[in-house]
């Protein structure tokens, strides 16, 4: 029986791309056939907002599913593109912190629901994409326990290693304490300016410290990327024959040849 890999789009630092990554990489993929499910994470709600979908439901939104207010197959909800749905975000997630200050298994409560389901509604998906919120949070932490795999953009600047070793620590305990089964899929270097030699360097370094969990394809910079979303479209769909659009579906075609080679492995 096929079951949905759950993967978590993560860095600490905002303004990597990671939310960009999301919403484009899920619809490279359905274009290409693939079914996808993203779960907006994030109490800013970008990822909800990319796909043209409304931030400001009170009622069906990840935070109610959370707190059992809601079943998540009412909140599932189509985007414009086939193959691809969402669950999408509200503000009320930033409270859910302190609400669930005396449950003990805070940590969980994502996995639970998410492994609830893996034998019902969402086992149609081939993947499950979480955007985590630019922080390691309690969101964070229940997006990693629930995650059978991480994916991690790594914009070509300074101090971008720095800041990933300190993630790397926390999966790493995570881990070690609360899924031993979770992997980092691959690294994806993103914000790539050829003219500029500090993209090369952190391109090198990278490739250095990580080896083949890096990505071959690197996200460059492209005006396009940032435009989209304002449009309420994955910027695949918006311009798809665009430098963004073409790096992140060579990006699909990589995802899923990796994915092969792993699986005949």
């Amino acid at each position: 029986m096929r079951k949905p890999t759950v993967l978590s789009i993560i860095n600490q630092k905002g303004g990597v791309g990671k939310t960009t990554t999301v919403i484009n990489l899920a619809a490279s993929l359905s274009i290409m056939g693939q079914k996808n499910l993203v779960i907006d994470l994030d109490p800013q709600g970008n990822a909800t907002t990319g796909f043209g979908k409304n931030n400001s439901d009170e009622n069906l939104n990840i935070y109610n599913i959370l707190i059992k207010r809601v079943n998540i197959k009412e909140v599932i909800t189509q985007t414009k593109i086939n193959h691809l749905d969402l669950i999408g975000s509200h503000v009320n997630l930033s409270g859910i912190e302190v609400e669930t200050a005396n449950d003990s298994n805070r940590a969980f409560l994502l996995k639970e629901i998410l492994s609830a389901e893996k034998n019902g509604i969402l086992e149609k998906y081939d993947n499950i994409f979480i955007d985590c919120p630019p922080s390691l949070s309690l969101l964070t932490i229940m997006a990693l326990v629930a995650s059978d795999e991480i994916l991690v953009p790594l914009q070509t600047e300074f101090f971008a290693l720095e800041g990933i070793t300190q993630l790397v620590k926390t999966i790493e305990r995570i881990k070690e304490n609360l899924n031993p089964a979770l992997k980092i899929r691959g690294i994806l270097l993103t914000m790539f300016d050829k003219r500029n030699k500090l993209s090369s360097e952190v391109d090198r370094e990278a490739r250095n410290y990580f080896k083949d969990k890096v990505y071959q394809t690197v996200i460059q910079r492209n005006v396009r990327l940032s435009e989209a979303p304002s449009y309420g479209l994955p910027c695949v769909v918006y311009d798809k024959n665009c430098v963004g659009s073409k790096s992140y579906f060579k990006l699909a075609e990589e995802f899923v040849k990796k994915k092969q080679i792993e699986s005949a492995a």
